[in-house]
């Protein structure tokens, strides 16, 4: 298992255990993780699991798609840093990643 943490849009912390090759956003709905709303079930078309990566994560994760792009760029609080959770898949490699939760879902 691999130590992921979820920061809320209050600053509360959430560390939870993930297994290796699930999505962020479904670890984070398994956990009842506050402000992941996943209402897609993470089929790319609603933007309600938008995090943000530090620069420290970003080239640990699989680039973004033409796709989370696109869907990206149609939303509000998107910043250089934002991904969807959806669209990241958890990696041995990522022990002690840490996920900031947008207020824009």
């Amino acid at each position: 298992m691999t130590q992921i943490t979820y920061v809320s849009t209050d600053d509360t912390r959430h560390t939870v255990d993930a297994p290796d090759g699930e999505s962020l956003m479904r670890v984070a709905l398994q956990h009842d993780i506050p402000g992941i709303v996943g209402e897609c079930g993470g089929e790319l078309t609603c933007g309600t699991c938008h995090v943000y990566v530090s620069d420290e994560w970003s080239d640990r994760v699989e680039p973004e798609s033409e796709g989370e792009r696109e869907l990206l760029s149609m939303m509000d609080g998107v910043r250089p840093e934002s991904r969807l959770a959806c669209q990241i898949r958890v990696q041995h490699d990522m022990h002690g990643f840490t996920a900031r939760i947008s207020d824009h879902q």
